[in-house]
């Protein structure tokens, strides 16, 4: 399992559409938005804005993967490993992924992201 980057940070924020009226200010684009979050980009770099009510999953980093069956693979790995994760979901805009924490608590994502979706 080899990392190529960091694809996106999520924050908690309390309103969404206050949310992401500032981060297009500072020059991001909306990537997804629904009323419990929202997905900007700037570039191929991500921020995902939680709402309050956003029952998934709160702060966190995630990694990107263009390919479901690595992503995968790297699941199985990481569950070999002990180390406490979620289980894979799907997502509404047609991603899947699975969290995970550190030693420390601090919770990751592992994302599949198909091409379409990342798309300009």
């Amino acid at each position: 399992m080899k990392l190529k980057r960091i694809g996106h940070v999520a924050i908690c924020v309390q309103d969404i559409d206050r949310a992401v009226e500032f981060y297009k200010n500072l020059g991001m684009e909306v990537a997804w938005q629904d009323s419990d979050w929202a997905y900007l980009k700037a570039g191929e770099d991500g921020l995902a804005l939680l709402s309050p009510g956003y029952a998934q999953a709160g702060p966190h980093f995630g990694f990107i993967f263009r390919d479901r069956a690595e992503m995968e693979a790297s699941y199985e790995q990481l569950s070999a490993q002990n180390v406490k994760m979620t289980k894979i979901h799907e997502h509404r805009d047609g991603t899947a992924s699975f969290y995970g924490q550190d030693p420390d608590g601090n919770w990751f994502e592992y994302l599949y992201e198909p091409a379409l979706v990342s798309a300009e």
